[in-house]
């Protein structure tokens, strides 16, 4: 069976970088109680005008370019998003226009910061099935425009973004060598956008109950974010008969600094082994690991042969992780 091998990655971060300080002036919180609690110094806010599927695209543009690869060439484009133009059509329809990418089959996948490693799981499966030989995944976020910006508790965590690989098949030891997601939604009410859907339709009513607005538990989530994801990363070692001394690299969803080390260190892993940019970009959902995964790539972070884990945990509750051999 052919493996999916990523050869290509891309990124795009709008230009606007909003500080703790700038925070500070918006709601009652300053730096400190931020970057205590977080380990986030700064985001990115997608301009006026600028939208999930521009940022999309151009983390395409970037890793299609890495590739080597035309849009033309693509047999499907993944984007996985819960913030899209769009409640339908999906975000992955305008990215597929916007690409040129006319042979390509498209669809979205919402399965919030689990997003990426969801649709990745999806194009992997394409490509071992052999309906397709070139994919398009995708995470892409603009989630400063889903957040309340009164509740400081939730504000001050995520910021936009979108990141991008390509995916080929290829015979072989390198590539995806397993993915392994899960759901649990009996916790759908610790993480969740009330509206609008089915059951808070479009009203006046709900705007002023602030229902477009993400609805959050941080130290319910907390909890199980941090069990999730240690369990779903020893389970993609495990599965290829790996330790977490093996891992050249462990990518996880960027939510939180004290989510990300707590889980580190129940892994057991080093400092070295571990890839964080959260101080920077903030929590951009199901943008963050292919950003990530684009920033070491390109950093020189990662070289041929090396084992990487990505590792992600959403509202769902969703979680799920990828073996890699780069």
């Amino acid at each position: 069976m052919k493996k999916a091998r990523i050869i290509g990655t891309g990124s795009y971060l709008p230009a606007k970088i909003v500080t703790n300080a700038d925070l500070e002036k918006i709601v009652d919180t300053s730096d400190e109680w931020i970057f205590t609690r977080t380990g986030i110094r700064e985001r990115r806010m997608a301009a006026e005008g600028e939208f999930t599927s521009d940022l999309a695209s151009r983390a395409a543009e970037r890793a299609l370019q890495m590739a080597g690869v035309g849009a033309a060439d693509l047999d499907a484009v993944i984007v996985g998003t819960i913030t899209g133009d769009f409640p339908w059509p999906a975000t992955a329809c305008l990215v597929q226009h916007q690409l040129g990418a006319k042979n390509a089959f498209a669809f979205d996948v919402s399965a919030a910061c689990s997003g990426f490693v969801y649709a990745l799981d999806a194009g992997v499966r394409q490509i071992q099935s052999g309906a397709a030989k070139r994919i398009l995944v995708i995470g892409a976020e603009v989630f400063t425009r889903a957040v309340d910006w009164q509740d400081r508790n939730t504000c001050v965590l995520f910021g936009d973004g979108a990141g991008a690989v390509v995916l080929e098949a290829q015979e072989g030891d390198h590539g995806v060598l397993s993915t392994h997601l899960h759901t649990d939604g009996s916790y759908w009410d610790l993480l969740y956008q009330a509206g609008f859907g089915s059951r808070h339709p479009a009203s006046i009513e709900g705007i002023n109950a602030r229902l477009p607005y993400l609805k959050m538990q941080g130290n319910e989530v907390f909890k199980v974010a941090v069990r999730s994801l240690h369990e779903v990363a020893v389970e993609a070692l495990e599965a290829n008969g790996f330790t977490a001394a093996d891992l050249d690299l462990f990518i996880p969803h960027q939510a939180n600094r004290r989510i990300l080390e707590a889980t580190a260190k129940r892994l057991g892993l080093t400092d070295e082994q571990v890839f964080m940019n959260v101080h920077k970009y903030g929590n951009t959902s199901g943008a963050s690991i292919p950003i990530a995964l684009d920033e070491a790539n390109r950093s020189g972070r990662i070289k041929e042969g090396d084992l990487l884990l990505l590792d992600a945990f959403g509202g769902g509750f969703t979680w799920g992780s990828a073996l890699v051999r780069w």
